[in-house]
């Protein structure tokens, strides 16, 4: 830069910036003369321009060059030259000590703040800078990055090959420092090769853990990463880079709702491929890493003690062929994998049980040398099975490292339509692999509470393998279990089960939820539908809990597992033959409740439990009761997960199950006194739902398409039939519905909710009509009043 020219200000680095990202001003073509630069030529461009804008910055600032004993350097990501848009930079300050630089990195810093440029910046001395790594990991990582920007190259140049060579002669020694931090943050990321929303950096399987492989190889306790890495790496970093060009901020986490055009700036279609490639990619980056950081820590230099060189570790013995040697489940010497087809079993079971892992060698060995299993499978082959699907937490990993190898496609050829497959529902935080394994994980907790283990772990790993194909999965699924139930060797009636299991895995929490189980005809339905089993009724009611415990917090609750834990109880009875109530009764203090409104003439509220609450209201018999108890229950954010409507003396009563959304339960005083307005209309209650809506937030910006289905004979009465309907959730959802129903003139004897995620199933008993106008009608009123 000649004298008299002028660094560009920061102002003019954020709009040359936006730009680049199509986000300049109406009427500019951005980058390219309007080409849409791809995601490394993005990386390329915003590196060179924010570099050229610090090199000038930088000499306008004060920084002198060769001599001067000031420099600036680059580390993350702009050192790396692989800059994603919005992200921060990560710059350091460096000198000798020799002159003051506090006047200097004021006038480098500030504009960049003035202009909301996010920036991790400090000054030190050579000294200093090494000194704060030999302490900090983070720093220590973060100079491995370091790059020449401005001013004297001779100091940046010494720190950054000091700070390499301080890693390369100290890094065995910090591996234990190193390895704490990562578990830290898989903890609490996650993972992104089975995840349903990723954090592409921070997670498991992301572009932080290519960063730990970087490390290590710069310590030269590994080699370079692969191509199947380097490919990793660049989805990874395409992927990050797209999303947040189309979101305009920095985020990387990939949701659902970005994933679609996401998807199709890459080329991959839709979200569900680019989740799925995403996962293939966290996988090799997690696998690489959890081979890397095994192989380093148990490459300790051998120590003489007292002259003598220490014994190599010995082999222990763990199963007949597989022993434990070095902190690695290995192959014994004389184990013939080409003739004991039960090996990778026992071998998997090992590694599930004592929580080590079977080392690389093992599963190349047992890849290229194991044979085909061949239907029916032999008994102590298929126990072996049973023996590894029961070990617990362990499995995870165990299938994990079997699957990236081909062996458990071997076992399960059916796991490829499955593998990597993205949910099709938000209630799920897994993809569907993963979540069978999770649930065969939970299932095993519970094989005591079952006289069928076995069908047990194995309904809970094929409960879901009917997904990623164009038909209903639990029907897809069953014929899939009979296939594996034969190749397996299960007797006809085991194999029946089996696929009876996968065919009515939802069955319990689906009619626990949705319909009325008080009803006695409920009961008699299940036990019809399920043969009068009680080996299978068990067997369903362990995998509805593990099943619900693996799809996502929140999904099994305290009141989902009284519900179906109930209706487990009535379906055993009546599979028994004996006789069920003729309906429920209202208990002694709900009827106390209505004789004392109708004694008064003014409504009342009783309230009893906590989480979940049974909250009763009574009021004179009139129209609109439901609607305006789930008005008031919405106002008090109450989460409404039952209703039945009843009457006593000639007063209407209805009883909620609620839950609090936030903190506890109102004060029973208040929701009287609400309810009371509510009933004698002057509580404006669609007005105060709607700014709770607005305050609060309402439907999703792309809700689901909302449907209503209509079911004959499950409602248990002959006059009544059952109403679903399946929408995006929102406050005050319970009151809009109720309200249009009763505006039709509908009676609604009960309801049931069933939150998944951002959407709701809510099911209604309701008597049957009359002309062929009615359902349509009804129908149109309930969507929309969906919104």
């Amino acid at each position: 830069m000649t004298q008299g020219e002028h660094a560009p200000n920061a102002a003019d680095l954020v709009l040359a910036r936006d730009r680049l990202l199509g986000r300049g001003r109406a009427g500019s073509a951005g980058a390219s003369g309007g080409h849409r630069l791809s995601p490394p030529a993005l990386r390329e461009a915003l590196a060179d321009l924010h570099e050229f804008w610090l090199t000038a910055h930088a000499a306008q600032a004060g920084i002198g060059g060769r001599g001067e004993g000031v420099a600036l350097l680059a580390v993350g990501g702009l050192g790396r030259r692989e800059l994603v848009p919005y992200a921060d930079l990560d710059l350091v300050l460096v000198h000798d000590g020799r002159k003051p630089v506090a006047d200097v990195a004021e006038r480098l810093w500030y504009p960049l703040w003035n202009a909301g440029v996010g920036l991790d910046h400090s000054v030190r001395t050579v000294g200093e800078a090494l000194e704060v790594a030999g302490t900090d990991l983070r720093v220590a990582l973060g100079l491995l990055d370091a790059r020449h920007m401005a001013g004297d190259a001779e100091i940046g140049v010494r720190l950054a090959r000091a700070a390499r060579d301080s890693w390369r002669a100290g890094a065995r020694k910090r591996l234990g420092e190193l390895l704490e931090s990562v578990r830290k943050r898989w903890a609490r990321a996650g993972e992104v090769a089975h995840w349903v929303e990723p954090d592409l950096k921070h997670g498991r399987g992301g572009l932080r853990d290519l960063g730990v492989l970087d490390a290590l190889a710069v310590a030269q306790l590994v080699d370079r990463p692969g191509e199947d890495v380097q490919a990793a790496r660049t989805l990874l970093l395409d992927t990050r880079t797209e999303l947040r060009r189309v979101v305009g901020r920095p985020r990387d986490v990939l949701r659902p709702q970005d994933g679609d055009e996401v998807a199709s700036a890459l080329g991959l279609g839709d979200r569900f491929a680019l989740v799925r490639a995403l996962s293939g990619a966290g996988r090799t980056v997690a696998y690489a890493v959890d081979v890397a950081l095994r192989a380093v820590s148990s490459a300790q230099p051998q120590r003489r003690v007292l002259g003598v060189l220490r014994r190599a570790p010995e082999r222990r013995p763990l199963a007949d062929g597989v022993v434990l040697h070095a902190g690695e489940v290995v192959l014994a010497r004389d184990a013939e994998p080409g003739k004991d087809p039960g090996l990778l079993l026992r071998v998997a079971a090992a590694a599930v049980r004592t929580g080590h892992p079977i080392a690389p060698a093992a599963l190349s060995r047992l890849g290229e040398t194991a044979p085909e299993l061949r239907a029916p499978w032999p008994a102590e082959v298929r126990q072996d099975l049973v023996a590894l699907l029961g070990a617990g937490e362990g499995l995870t990993d165990v299938v994990e490292a079997l699957d990236r190898t081909g062996l458990w496609a071997r076992l399960f050829p059916e796991w490829g339509a499955v593998r990597d497959l993205p949910p099709r529902d938000m209630a799920h935080i897994w993809t569907v692999d993963r979540h069978l394994v999770r649930t065969t994980v939970n299932a095993a907790r519970r094989v005591t509470s079952v006289s069928r283990p076995d069908l047990l772990l194995l309904g809970a790993l094929l409960h879901d393998i009917g997904k990623g194909r164009d038909a209903d999965h639990s029907v897809v699924g069953a014929a899939l279990a009979t296939q594996v139930g034969h190749r397996l060797g299960l007797s006809k009636q085991d194999v029946d089960t089996l696929a009876a299991v996968v065919r009515h895995h939802l069955l319990l929490p689906h009619t626990a939820t949705r319909r009325d189980i008080d009803d006695p005809a409920t009961a008699e339905r299940m036990a019809e539908t399920l043969d009068r089993d009680p080996v299978l009724l068990d067997i369903l009611h362990a995998l509805a809990e593990a099943d619900s415990l693996a799809t996502g917090p929140g999904v099994w609750t305290d009141w989902k597992a009284a519900l179906v834990g109930d209706l487990v109880r009535k379906t055993r009875a009546a599979m028994a033959g004996e006789p069920l109530p003729d309906g429920v009764p209202l208990a002694a203090d709900k009827r106390a409740l209505a004789e004392s409104t109708a004694a008064s003439g003014k409504p009342d509220v009783l309230v009893a439990g906590t989480r979940p609450a049974t909250v009763t209201i009574a009021t004179v018999d009139r129209p609109g009761v439901l609607s305006r108890a789930a008005g008031v229950l919405a106002l008090n954010s109450l989460e409404v997960h039952a209703a039945t409507m009843g009457a006593h003396a000639g007063v209407a009563v209805g009883v909620f199950t609620v839950t609090p959304r936030f903190g506890s339960m109102p004060d029973p005083s208040l929701l009287r006194e609400q309810f009371a307005r509510a009933v004698a209309g002057t509580l404006p209650l669609a007005e105060q739902l709607a700014a709770k809506e607005r305050d609060y937030g309402g439907v999703a910006a792309d809700p689901p398409e909302p449907r209503v289905l209509w079911f004959d004979h499950e409602a248990g009465s002959p006059d009544v039939v059952v109403m679903e309907l399946r929408c995006a959730d929102r406050i005050g959802l319970l009151h809009s519905v109720a309200d249009a129903l009763e505006g039709r003139g509908v009676d609604v004897r009960w309801a049931r909710v069933a939150t998944l995620g951002g959407s709701v199933v809510d099911s209604f008993g309701i008597p049957k009509g009359a002309g062929p106008g009615w359902r349509r009608a009804i129908e149109n009123a309930v969507l929309r009043a969906c919104g």
